[in-house]
């Protein structure tokens, strides 16, 4: 027999694969990636997230009082003012001079999805209170906690932790579990920020201090910049009188990225698409020699007088930034901004010295499962049991090259099932190796019964083996966590089994008894 067939070349790659992808879990200065420990094993962050959801509802009420105005406008209807109360319903009032048909017709014809209350009179005026549905309301909140899902998620992503377990929890909150974080801190900051950017015109007209002890002018607020002095490390606050209406908003950029200005601080160059370079350039054209502030989350980063119109649709936003600020904020903005501030309520870190406890105990018990599977194998089934064994050795090995090569996550569940498939490759040898004494009691010669064996036991096999594989397959795409953990090593284990037990076993079998004629099969 030829020592090398294109079987045993096959195999010997398959092998060959398998230990160079996981030699970078024991050789530091191998240049490949190591397997992926989950959050139960290297350690990490635990975090629940609450959504305030209802500041989603807000917005969308503040959203609709601004068309309601712009509609009445648009129609040469006057009111006394369109505001929000306390129970995020409106409240729009009119003279009562105002014909009485035209305001309803605007708010009906316009507005048929908010359910317009018996208008109220008072003293020769005249005002509606106008409400979301509650199945509207409901809509914005389970909304707003998915998008915030994504959002994070996208943030997480491009923050760089690997196999991270985001999902919802309740109905508005989200679980996090982050293995592996090296800076928890700079995480938190991350998820939690907001990200709105919005630019808005600077009121110059108006006196900031007077605004500051007094009242802001209708339609403007008071914002602040925070400035971080260089030599000292003091932080001052620098007020702001900035018009409430949003120009542009951040739902219109394309990309955000670090970028360095003369001096090499770190600064964050974002792009807009094209409907938003159009309005920026608007925008700038229409202002020239005002200021228009960049707000993103209620604090003003930088307001510039606009000294000529702005085409191509790029600008800067610049601040006292840490090259990581700026990364973290680029990658916010890239991500998207979150539809509601979400808040920290439950916060737990997982140390790596319970990960390493749970990687020995993990360890020794698969070990110990080996060891007694392998001592069984040898004196049950003596000279054929030791290929077994060996089969389980590469098995193994198999199941660590594949987790390292496909980056998968391994959890404590998925040492678990590793030990599963131990005793599941096993299982087919056992079902081969009683058929091969099957057919070595009718007369047949021990390469024709290890034949007859593997031919007959391989349908069987691979029934058992396909419907535990599909299995796997639903735990993993409907599972999280842990459960899919122990799901991508059950789908590993599987497929390493099959080509142990069907492949290598039969080949190293004909490559003893073809070249040995003579011997007697020991099994």
């Amino acid at each position: 027999m030829k020592p090398f067939t294109f079987k045993t070349v096959f195999i010997l790659c398959v092998v060959l694969a398998a230990v160079v992808c996981l030699l970078p879990t024991f050789l530091d200065c191998w240049p490949h990636k190591k397997i992926n420990l989950g959050l139960d094993l290297q350690g990490g962050m635990h975090l629940v997230l609450e959504v305030q959801n209802i500041k989603a509802v807000e917005a969308e009420v503040e959203r609709t009082i601004q068309e309601i105005k712009k509609e009445l406008r648009s129609e040469g209807v006057k009111h006394l003012g369109v505001s929000r109360l306390n129970d995020n319903s409106i409240l729009a009032k009119f003279q009562g001079s105002e014909d009485k048909s035209s305001i309803e017709n605007v708010l009906s014809k316009s507005f048929d999805n908010l359910i317009i209350q018996k208008p109220q009179k008072e003293n020769n005026n005249i005002s509606y209170k106008l409400a979301l549905p509650e199945k509207d309301i409901e809509n914005i909140k389970k909304m707003a906690t998915e998008q915030a899902l994504e959002t994070i998620r996208n943030r997480i992503d491009e923050f760089g932790v690997s196999e991270p377990d985001i999902r919802i929890q309740g109905g508005n909150r989200i679980l996090l579990q982050l293995p592996g974080i090296k800076d928890p801190e700079r995480a938190k900051g991350l998820i939690g920020k907001t990200a709105q950017l919005t630019f808005q015109l600077v009121d110059d007209e108006a006196d900031v201090d007077l605004a500051i002890n007094g009242t802001p002018p209708v339609g403007d607020e008071i914002l602040y910049q925070h400035k971080i002095n260089s030599n000292s490390g003091t932080s001052t606050k620098i007020p702001f009188l900035i018009k409430k209406r949003v120009l542009l908003d951040g739902s219109l950029l394309t990309n955000a990225r670090v970028e360095f200005d003369q001096f090499q601080q770190p600064l964050v160059g974002i792009e807009f698409n094209r409907k938003g370079a159009r309005i920026f350039d608007r925008i700038t054209g229409e202002n020239i020699h005002k200021r228009l502030a960049i707000v993103l989350d209620k604090s003003v980063y930088s307001a510039p007088v606009i000294q000529d119109r702005i085409a191509g649709g790029k600008a800067t936003i610049t601040g006292s930034f840490t090259l990581n600020e700026a990364k973290d904020l680029a990658i916010a903005l890239r991500a998207g901004s979150l539809p509601a501030p979400v808040k920290i309520i439950e916060e737990r870190t997982v140390g790596p010295t319970l990960g390493a406890d749970s990687i020995r105990m993990g360890l020794i018990s698969m070990l110990v499962g080996g060891l007694l599977v392998v001592l069984f194998m040898s004196i049950y089934y003596k000279g054929a049991g030791l290929i077994a064994d060996l089969a389980l050795i590469i098995n193994i090995v198999l199941i660590g090259g594949g987790l390292a090569a496909f980056q998968a996550t391994l959890t404590l569940p998925g040492i678990a099932g590793i030990i599963l498939t131990i005793g599941m490759a096993v299982d087919a040898n056992v079902i081969i190796f009683e058929r091969i004494r099957e057919e070595l009691r009718s007369g047949k010669t021990a390469l024709a019964s290890v034949h007859a064996g593997f031919d007959r036991a391989t349908l069987t096999i691979l029934d058992a083996n396909v419907t535990t594989f599909i299995a796997a397959l639903v735990l993993y795409q409907f599972g999280t966590g842990p459960i899919k953990g122990f799901a991508v090593t059950l789908c590993l284990g599987i497929i390493a089994s099959l080509f142990t037990a069907l492949v290598l076993s039969k080949n190293i079998f004909d490559f003893i008894l073809k070249n040995k004629q003579s011997s007697k099969l020991s099994i």
